[in-house]
């Protein structure tokens, strides 16, 4: 590789910082299975941008929105990104569907679609060789994190979201999937500083704010939610046989709101809940359907009764 050629793919995957539909993608669909540092250098300096907590401490305060954060975006990764993109499991209008999309984008997860794109793939693949966050496959650290700043899977899967990708505000929010994180971090910061203007008692400052209000609670939610690739296909029981190691497990149902009950998901993955018998608790379909009684979302799709009575204890 020449000098000008490394040159040239450092200012590409820079420019992908912004938007990520830059260049041409087709060919890194089926690439190789290894880290693009210039690509992932944003994800990368987040997790060290957690030493900042060094230099400007904590307080209750900033703690209080950092866990609130968590929860709140919790629910918007599992029952906007994952139960309404990847699966469809209820309806909305479009501007509920934007709405949806815009909540969604905060976790900090890149775009609906692409979100959307590779967990459909997961489930057409799941613990095959092609399924990039495997664990079966590919071992716990790369299906866990690894898998996500891979050049291969950077792009978009756009043929795979077809009844996504026909609406031009979900592909331009897609597109350029670091504009609402960006917004978080001003709106943080403006937060912090506005709060030890007016309220000094609180002990907390812009920095601090961004760094527990933004940083620690996105990548609290991100690896809690990457549990479900790479946890929940090692660890818990399997109700049902799917052809897969997907299991349940109470404890990963509950820091994720309901998406622990894998095993479930993936014998049934088209049902709005993921629970399948009451004291299976699932947070997300609890939400969803309080949305669902003031007509924010309707038509929510049940698991029926058929598919609870050919259960069948896998070994």
């Amino acid at each position: 590789m020449t000098l000008k050629s490394l040159a040239s793919q450092v200012s590409l995957g820079m420019i992908r910082w912004i938007d990520c539909y830059a260049g041409e993608n087709a060919e890194l669909f089926h690439g190789p299975q290894r880290m693009d540092l210039v690509r992932s250098f944003p994800f990368l300096v987040m997790h060290l941008s957690v030493l900042a907590v060094i230099w400007v401490g904590w307080s209750w305060t900033a703690v209080s929105v950092a866990l609130a954060f968590y929860l709140v975006r919790m629910f918007f990764i599992t029952g906007f990104y994952h139960r309404y993109f990847s699966h469809r499991t209820y309806r909305t209008s479009r501007a509920g569907q934007l709405a949806l999309a815009l909540l969604g984008a905060t976790c900090v997860q890149r775009g609906p679609l692409w979100w959307a794109a590779h967990h459909r793939l997961h489930h057409q693949r799941s613990d095959e060789e092609d399924d990039v966050h495997s664990p079966i496959q590919h071992g716990f650290l790369w299906s866990h994190i690894g898998w996500i700043t891979s050049k291969s899977n950077f792009p978009t899967r756009l043929d795979v979201v077809p009844d996504l990708a026909r609406y031009p505000e979900l592909r331009f929010l897609d597109r350029f999937d670091t504009l609402i994180p960006i917004g978080l971090i001003a709106g943080m910061g403006i937060l912090g500083g506005w709060l030890r203007v007016h309220f000094p008692d609180l002990g907390t400052s812009g920095p601090q704010m961004i760094c527990w209000g933004f940083v620690i609670s996105t990548l609290a939610l991100f690896h809690a939610s990457c549990t479900i690739n790479s946890l929940s296909h090692k660890m818990g029981r399997q109700r049902y046989v799917t052809g897969d190691e997907s299991r349940n497990s109470f404890l990963l149902a509950l820091l994720t709101f309901g998406e622990g009950w894998h095993n479930n998901h993936h014998y049934y993955p088209g049902s709005a809940a993921q629970a399948h018998y009451w004291w299976e608790v699932d947070l997300t379909y609890y939400l969803l359907k309080a949305m669902s009684w003031v007509g924010l979302i309707w038509d929510l799709n049940p698991v029926p009764e058929k598919v609870l009575a050919r259960r069948v204890e896998a070994a």
